[in-house]
């Protein structure tokens, strides 16, 4: 799923968002002989292959299911986790914060479950993670391969090590960090990254935000900001249009930098 799928129909082995007529959300891998199943009854995966986008499913029972394709932001809210995962709405951002495109060489640590490797690398970045726990590495590999397919796995590798020891890569153009104490990584960050390159950090905490402020704060660095993106929906409905009453406020803080080396 590198590249945006083909309009053809749904064959086994393809992943299928399913959405009832109440907005619930299911991700299936479409496999022979096998059954969806929930509380409003079941139908066999085969009924599925063969058929279109779009098309809606009955359950035994009679209710409806819309199967989809699933968007990277799909995948991303429905896939294995084992670490907490980095949102869409922070996602996005910090693609365009940190500039990805294709070719822009990455240095990630704390790779978690790969939301984030695998956004950059459908913008086309070459990523290096530095992750510390085996399993998590692995399932970051694994949702990476699952959603973009084994061709994106070249510009994907995942070392077993602790970026806070250092970063054995030189003239990287990104620097991301998923990090507790991204302040640890600055010392090495000056010698990885290329003149012009940036740094982001993604932090829950505003004191930890400072304490990285703090350790970015000389000439070497440039057009340091912090920022965070709220995420607010809208209720619309004939004539009742208004804010929804519950949003999705503070996630992390991305800080940005650029070293001048």
């Amino acid at each position: 799923m590198n590249a945006l799928p083909a309009n053809r129909p749904f064959a086994y082995g393809d992943k299928v968002l399913l959405i009832d007529n109440k907005q619930r959300r299911y991700l299936i891998d479409l496999a022979e002989g096998a059954e969806f199943h929930t509380h409003t009854g079941l139908w066999a995966h085969s009924e599925l292959v063969g058929q279109a986008e779009g098309v809606v499913m009955r359950s035994t029972k009679g209710t409806p299911y819309t199967a989809l394709r699933p968007t990277l932001e799909d995948f991303v809210v429905e896939m294995p986790r084992g670490a907490q995962v980095i949102y869409p709405k922070d996602l996005a951002p910090i693609c365009m914060l940190a500039d990805i495109g294709p070719g822009v060489r990455v240095l990630e640590s704390g790779v978690g479950s790969g939301a984030l490797s695998m956004t950059m690398l459908r913008y086309g970045a070459d990523i290096v993670g530095y992750e510390l726990r085996e399993d998590f590495a692995n399932r970051a590999k694994n949702n990476v391969r699952a959603f973009l397919g084994e061709d994106v796995m070249d510009r994907y590798k995942v070392e077993l090590r602790d970026c806070y020891d250092g970063i054995d890569e030189r003239e990287l153009d990104r620097v991301v960090l998923d990090l507790p104490e991204p302040w640890q990584v600055v010392p090495h960050a000056m010698e990885a990254l290329r003149p012009g390159g940036i740094f982001i950090a993604y932090l829950p905490s505003i004191i930890q935000v400072s304490q990285l402020r703090e350790s970015i704060a000389s000439k070497q660095w440039n057009g340091t900001r912090t920022l965070e993106v709220l995420h607010r929906g809208w209720y619309v409905e004939g004539n009742a249009v208004r804010p929804d009453h519950r949003m999705v406020a503070h996630t992390g803080f991305l800080t940005v930098s650029r070293f001048l080396g």
